[in-house]
């Protein structure tokens, strides 16, 4: 993992569910189902980013976009797919993708967002 980067625990995980489960955006029991995840990567070399995503692209995930910061200095791969989490297994797919940053000597594995599937 890269130096400097931030892990996600569990326990930020599970306090994730917990505001999810009170937020009304949420139908009642959708936490407990499908819903849309994004994933995000980072690196100052989009070029890089773009073989995390061919990866990924083929174990399922859509692209989304790679996007630079304001000032350029680094990019954002955003990939998403729906999926059904519980926290434990965010957690895991959470490890899988630091590995795969590591694996790809990309920046970071920067983490991800959630919506319902609509």
């Amino acid at each position: 993992m890269a130096e400097g980067s931030a892990v996600i625990t569990l326990e930020q995980l599970n306090q994730m569910f917990q505001e999810m489960r009170a937020n009304p955006a949420y139908k009642k029991g959708s936490i407990d189902g499908k819903l849309l995840w994004g994933y995000f990567f980072t690196d100052p070399s989009p070029k890089k980013l773009e073989s995390v995503a061919d990866y990924l692209t083929k174990n399922g995930y859509r692209y989304v976009n790679i996007y630079p910061t304001e000032d350029k200095s680094t990019f954002f791969l955003h990939m998403e797919r729906v999926e059904h989490h519980t926290p434990e297994s965010l957690n895991v797919r959470n490890h899988e993708f630091y590995k795969l940053a590591e694996k790809y000597h990309i920046e970071s594995y920067d983490g991800m967002d959630v919506g319902p599937t609509n």
